[in-house]
């Protein structure tokens, strides 16, 4: 469909409505469901057949991805028409059809660092979640100083040797392919790093989850013992992999600033302001009672506000263009307080009920939101620590120099 002239928008949000009518499926249309998130992949179980469905569907449309081209099965929409799919997906309360972090990293790094034959190769699968991908960054010596890292990478000719391990990669244990960063040469630091991707089921790799003081395991020691990879899956050229992990990561900061954290406890869980209502009780306006919490619930909740609309500015301006690399390191550590304090109130707002951890005398959303406190812990240090990004913010915003 071209939908280029501004005067063909209003058909183009016809064309929208009708099509969303005919193939979003009710389930679809109703709050999103813990156990019914959709990563795809080829482990994918679909717990809701209609996810499934739903997947197929705006993949079919590359609507899971709107703006990327057409030719590698993205949408192809423009900016309007974008913008006027998400409005109409938000009007009738559509379920996201693929949470993904080939669509959120992968996918927009390849595009603009992947060969011709990559992106053919590798982005369709994406769009469709055929294929679900899992990021090799972090080691157990190179966390907060990402290019210390050591993973050997040896060139043999014919394909490439890699021993090492990383840490802290999500999901490694249910996903297909990584994308990771490898060591191609040890004389230099930043120069000496190549950006490699794989198949998890390459013999010689092995992937450990590991369990969360919340008691989920999204988190995985991997490892890597002569591995095997063809050389034409070196993405960009070799020992320039910094600067595409760079990009990446921006691209990581801003999807977690989006929304994307863990730990506020998913479906079910209410505001900390409805709760604070029901346990710690409402004074003759019914307003919360607790004075002190009352005012923490407002400050946060004028905190939300004033950052979903940066977040909005900030997406805007990068679709327009603008660089938004040390935004992105702003916003994520905003993001990370933001999220830590919400699950903060939603414990302290529920009383002796936020002290649930399991069994039967606590209400399920209750024991939701203690875990979310326990996992929202890890929200200053995942996708960057807060350490880190305040001195990207310190050196390259604000120009200070280093401590002497």
């Amino acid at each position: 469909m071209a939908f280029d002239a501004p005067e063909d928008l209003d058909e183009f949000r016809t064309s929208v409505r009708d099509w969303l009518e005919e193939n979003c499926p009710p389930s679809m249309r109703t709050p999103l469901k813990d156990d019914e998130i959709v990563w795809g992949g080829t482990r994918e179980k679909f717990k809701n057949p209609e996810s499934k469905l739903w997947l197929e569907r705006m993949g079919e449309q590359g609507w899971t991805a709107p703006e990327w081209p057409a030719k590698y099965g993205g949408g192809g929409l423009n900016k309007a028409q974008a913008r006027i799919l998400q409005q109409e997906l938000r009007k009738i309360r559509a379920r996201p059809a693929l949470f993904s972090f080939g669509l959120w990293m992968f996918g927009p790094a390849l595009l603009e660092f992947g060969n011709e034959e990559q992106k053919k190769r590798y982005i369709p699968d994406i769009v469709k979640g055929k294929t679900r991908w899992c990021q090799g960054y972090s080691e157990p010596g190179a966390g907060s100083d990402l290019a210390g890292l050591q993973t050997k990478c040896e060139d043999k000719g014919d394909h490439w040797l890699i021993n090492g391990q990383k840490v802290w990669t999500s999901y490694a244990d249910q996903a297909d392919w990584i994308f990771c960063l490898v060591r191609t040469d040890k004389t230099v630091k930043h120069e000496g790093i190549s950006f490699l991707v794989f198949d998890m089921e390459t013999e010689g790799v092995e992937a450990r989850p590991i369990k969360l003081i919340s008691g989920s395991s999204p988190f995985c020691e991997t490892f890597f013992t002569d591995v095997k990879v063809p050389k034409d899956q070196l993405v960009g050229e070799l020992n320039a992999g910094w600067t595409i992990a760079k990009r990446l990561l921006q691209f990581e900061r801003s999807s977690i600033s989006a929304g994307g954290f863990g730990g506020t406890g998913g479906s079910g869980i209410l505001p900390p302001q409805e709760y604070a209502k029901q346990h710690v009780g409402v004074d003759e306006s019914g307003r919360v009672a607790d004075g002190d919490l009352r005012a923490r619930i407002t400050e946060h909740l004028m905190y939300s506000k004033a950052f979903g609309l940066t977040v909005q500015r900030s997406t805007e301006e990068a679709k327009a263009g603008q660089e938004v690399g040390h935004t992105a390191s702003i916003m994520k550590y905003a993001a990370a307080k933001m999220n830590q304090d919400k699950c903060e109130l939603l414990v302290e707002a529920l009383g002796t009920d936020g002290l649930g951890w399991d069994g039967d005398g606590f209400a399920d959303d209750a024991k939701k939101a203690t875990r979310g406190w326990l996992r929202s812990k890890g929200n200053s240090i995942e996708g960057g620590t807060s350490e880190i990004n305040l001195n990207v913010v310190a050196k390259r915003v604000l120009g200070l120099r280093e401590h002497q």
